[in-house]
């Protein structure tokens, strides 16, 4: 009989064992689903941003600047500051075409920087690389064309052309370091010391 009170105790402490592991894996359960983040309350006007900037870099592909300047304005509104910069470089370009029609063959500098600006926002560095050659063999002295292409050198990895081109196109418009600052284009170079050195030469008292 002793026998028999003594495995009824175990199976009870097992019973209360069981349900306290029961309980455990519940509340663990039920944090993991607390801990799930929230949906993004600015998904839908991140999602128009990005419609509204792929319709404008479709109608200024097509040099339709008149129709693209209005798209590009409506995608500074949106709160994804990677595409108000972008749109804030083509905006640029779409007034100086609309202000100062160009009567030069459609194979102008200028025509290759556009296509070439298109070019690299879409990811196409090859591309856009051959656009800024034939732009910089019209116009060996544009600071913007020099600038766009260490843009792209430091896109696709090439430090030590990016700082050289970036060092020249600041030697032809010194304003340009002041827009590099700010630039994400130049992220992978945030943490060399050259490029620290070259955009705020004013901290060791030497200039670029």
């Amino acid at each position: 009989m002793f026998e028999s009170v003594l495995v009824k105790r175990r199976a009870v402490r097992a019973t209360s064992a069981s349900r306290s592991s029961h309980k455990l894996l519940k509340t663990q359960t039920l944090s993991k689903k607390k801990a799930v983040a929230p949906p993004d309350p600015l998904a839908p006007a991140r999602q128009q941003q990005l419609k509204a900037y792929e319709e404008a870099l479709k109608q200024f592909q097509q040099q339709k600047f008149h129709k693209a300047k209005p798209l590009f304005e409506k995608v500074l509104e949106g709160p994804t500051r990677e595409l108000i910069d972008r749109a804030h470089t083509h905006l640029r370009i779409c007034e100086q075409r609309i202000l100062r029609p160009s009567l030069a063959p459609v194979k102008s500098a200028e025509d290759h920087y556009t296509h070439g600006v298109a070019l690299m926002n879409l990811g196409r560095w090859d591309e856009a690389r051959e656009h800024f050659d034939r732009a910089l063999k019209g116009a060996p002295k544009a600071d913007h064309i020099v600038y766009a292409m260490a843009a792209l050198d430091c896109l696709t990895g090439e430090a030590d052309a990016a700082l050289e081109k970036l060092k020249l196109a600041i030697q032809l418009r010194p304003e340009n370091r002041y827009h590099a600052r700010n630039d994400e284009d130049f992220s992978f170079l945030q943490e060399d010391p050259r490029f620290t050195e070259l955009l705020y030469p004013e901290r060791d008292g030497s200039s670029a």
